[in-house]
């Protein structure tokens, strides 16, 4: 379970739609296998379908766009296309989708 409050989940769901609508988008980390706390970020990896990394200035805008936003958190935000195996391994152990395609 997401250790999202719900308004925060739509508004995450809102800035993704409009700035990767296209790419599967994955959460990891603390807010999913149980370990946040107040202040914990929200680790994202964004996901291209034809598995292609994502451009830069795509994820730069992205994280703008996170950092502009209302959310009381921070939001991380990595390319599955970037990341190396072992760590893409990590994350397929315990992960919830955010965003299909």
């Amino acid at each position: 379970m997401l250790d999202l409050n719900p308004e925060d989940l739509m508004l995450i769901r809102k800035i993704l739609a409009e700035h990767v609508p296209h790419e599967i988008v994955w959460a990891y980390g603390s807010r999913v296998d149980g370990g946040a706390h107040e202040g914990s970020d929200l680790d994202l990896v964004i996901i291209h379908p034809q598995d292609a990394s994502i451009p830069q200035q795509n994820l730069a805008i992205l994280r703008e766009a996170f950092s502009a936003s209302q959310l009381p958190i921070l939001v991380d935000v990595l390319d599955w296309a970037r990341i190396p195996d072992s760590f893409r391994q990590e994350i397929k152990q315990r992960y919830e989708v955010i965003q299909p395609v």
